[in-house]
């Protein structure tokens, strides 16, 4: 004979409503499918991306860096969680209670998780995987044949700077012929309403 018959009914009542849940959303979806209106134009098959329309191909470049820290963010988030299941075992009194020895273990087992954890964000770290931008100093290695001190010269040479105002002086004549040249704008329909 079974034991524990209680676990059967707890494993039953999740297969129901994981029964219940792919039933469900089965439903909706069938019912969206045969209830919705189906009137296809080429603007409602158009891609639709945050309100702008797409430009170019899909086959652009992407940065990698996006699922490098991504991944460092999922990796070191998802093995975290597991702390928190642990942490309510571990504070359970029957359980110590039952073995003095469970405490311990418990103890030392998260300690090397978060160890490997810690190992594992130091090695990450020391790569560079955390930094978004990388510089890479690089000097040219290019040969356009100009000698260097021409880029010197044009460098370090003084250059003259315009004042950008000196241009755009307007004097008062010219701004009252400009006025008075410009003929008045009327209202081109005037509503007439008729008295009773």
């Amino acid at each position: 004979m079974d034991d524990h018959p209680g676990q059967l009914s707890e494993y039953g009542s999740i297969l129901l409503m994981g029964i219940i849940g792919i039933i469900l959303v089965c439903a909706t979806i069938g019912l969206a499918k045969f209830i919705s209106p189906k009137h296809p134009n080429p603007i409602k098959q158009s891609t639709y991306e945050c309100g702008e329309e797409t430009v170019g191909t899909s086959w652009v470049q992407f940065n990698p860096r996006f699922y490098v820290i991504a991944l460092i963010f999922l990796l070191f988030d998802v093995e975290l969680i597991f702390v928190f299941p642990w942490a309510t075992v571990f504070g359970n009194r029957d359980l110590i209670a039952a073995d003095s020895r469970w405490g311990w273990f418990t103890l030392i087992e998260m300690a090397i998780f978060l160890g490997i954890l810690i190992i594992g964000l130091v090695y990450v770290w020391r790569r560079g995987d955390l930094n978004w931008i990388k510089p890479i100093h690089q000097k040219p290695t290019i040969d356009v044949k100009i000698p260097f001190s021409v880029y010197d010269t044009l460098n370090n040479r003084e250059y003259q700077i315009k004042d950008y105002r000196v241009a755009g002086v307007v004097t008062e004549s010219t701004s009252e012929q400009k006025t008075t040249d410009t003929p008045k704008t009327s209202v081109g329909f005037k509503p007439r309403f008729k008295k009773t």
